[in-house]
């Protein structure tokens, strides 16, 4: 099967960079991503678009408009609506078949619902909706430190409408597409695997959000594990630099994907690549 796969972007916000890079010093981080004289780092929201024969597939959707005004700390800016991403490529939102999301926090999934007369519509009603059950479980039952990431008007209308399927284990989407559980930044987050015929994609999530985050120690303060965040990034760079595969980073604002290579026991972006 041909699959083809399109990188879009759906907004930007910013993010301290502190948060960004969590134990590490900003002397070190920032001679990597930028930051402004508040100590504010631009983050891109990717989506991927995966069209893989009869199935149209969506990865994450960005944080959506519904909660600018509840999250204006984050300073949301260019952002995009779905109708209009998709009908550029000769699309709509009922063409979608199915939409992943990594993990359940508003930047990723904000745009699965949205708000018209004071009721929630659902974005892409044809589409299934596929989370990890864990990560599930985590959106409704949150641990205080990582509730107001959460919104209960993201997907609780989805799961009402019989459009969620949960996963619990590592899986095939379809021919081409795998589906891998990886625990650290949230409980149970997917990164998504593409084969295409310029060899395998990775859309890594909050795992390897930025490509300053490649080295395995530069952790967020974001993640709520950050010992199974290493173990996990781990896996998947060794992966990435055995296969040579191309992978995503899902919020910087300045390389969006590259292949990695190792260099001594450090992990660093090799060839750019565009998608």
């Amino acid at each position: 099967m041909n699959i083809q796969v399109e990188l879009l972007k759906t907004g930007c916000f910013y993010a301290d960079g502190g948060a960004m890079f969590g134990a590490i010093p900003k002397r070190s981080w920032s001679r990597r991503y930028f930051s402004d004289e508040n100590n504010r780092c631009i983050l891109n929201m990717y989506s991927l678009l995966i069209r893989a024969g009869e199935r149209i597939i969506l990865i994450d959707l960005g944080a959506g408009s519904k909660y600018q005004k509840t999250l204006a700390y984050y300073g949301f800016f260019d952002m995009q609506e779905w109708k209009d991403l998709l009908k550029t490529r000769s699309l709509s939102v009922t063409d979608i078949t199915d939409v992943v999301f990594t993990h359940l926090h508003f930047d990723h999934c904000g745009s699965a619902t949205f708000i018209e007369n004071g009721k929630v519509g659902i974005s892409f009603p044809k589409a299934r909706h596929w989370v990890s059950a864990s990560q599930w479980k985590n959106y409704q039952e949150p641990h205080p430190l990582e509730k107001d990431s959460f919104f209960d008007k993201n997907l609780n209308v989805v799961a009402e409408a019989r459009l969620l399927q949960l996963i619990e284990k590592d899986c095939i989407l379809c021919p081409g597409v795998r589906l891998c559980l990886m625990d650290g930044h949230s409980e149970g987050q997917i990164v998504v695997y593409v084969e295409t015929e310029l060899g395998t994609v990775v859309f890594a999530g909050d795992v390897l959000p930025l490509a300053a985050n490649l080295s395995l120690e530069w952790i967020s303060a974001y993640d709520q594990c950050p010992q199974k965040s290493w173990y996990a990034k781990k896996r998947l760079l060794d992966e990435a630099v055995r296969m040579g595969q191309t992978v995503i980073y899902c919020h910087d604002a300045y390389l969006r994907s590259s292949t990695v290579k190792k260099a001594g026991s450090f992990y660093v972006k090799d060839s750019l690549v565009d998608l």
